[in-house]
């Protein structure tokens, strides 16, 4: 089983940067994948970016390449998502998951786990 609390959201003007956090429960965090997804509202949730297991391989949504990055500290059971020249368009709830398949899947239905979600707002 494995737990994941997300923070780091807030109210940010357009250009601007936020780092979001994901603390894992759990000794078994290396060996989750973990991704990031975001949903605004009236819309479904949207993939944003996974870190794999091993060697962290990352990969990105189209929309946010170049401009987000994600990382992992398997020491602290953490994964970030940085995300620097926000726009009005990346304002949505975002949520932290994980998953242990040995394939790099954007689909959320391939994610086991899923936090509660953090509040992004970008303003123009």
């Amino acid at each position: 089983q494995v737990q994941l609390v997300e923070s780091g959201g807030g109210l940010v003007q357009a250009g601007g940067s936020l780092r979001l956090s994901c603390a894992a429960s759990g000794r078994t965090f290396s060996s989750a994948a973990m991704g990031w997804f975001r949903q605004a509202p009236g819309k479904e949730r949207e993939f944003v970016a996974t870190a794999s297991q091993i060697g962290g391989s990352t990969y990105y949504a189209d929309s946010v390449k170049g401009r987000f990055i994600i990382s992992r500290d398997n020491a602290k059971n953490t994964v970030y998502l940085q995300m620097n020249s926000l726009k009005p368009e990346d304002t949505a709830v975002y949520y932290c998951a994980a998953h242990r398949k040995w394939l790099r899947t954007t689909a959320p239905d391939d994610y086991d786990y899923w936090g509660q979600g953090t509040q992004v707002t970008v303003s123009s």
